[in-house]
């Protein structure tokens, strides 16, 4: 299975909130790498659960990469 990776100029224009594959494509690791990292407590940002929607927000995966201060 490929991981899908996103470039600079997409990384600058993410919505606030990000699904999972998105986020994953951010970080550069398959999908199902970061479903397992949300269940186990180990993704490094912060995850937002809304009923059966995870979403990620983007700022603090811009952090993480180093995008943002």
């Amino acid at each position: 299975m490929s991981t899908l990776q996103l470039s600079h100029e997409d990384l600058q224009v993410l919505p606030p909130l990000v699904n999972v594959p998105t986020a994953a494509a951010a970080l550069g690791i398959s999908r199902s790498t970061a479903y397992e990292l949300i269940r186990t407590g180990g993704w490094p940002t912060p995850v937002l659960h809304l009923g059966t929607v995870i979403r990620i927000p983007s700022r603090d995966l811009k952090r993480l990469i180093g995008l943002e201060p």
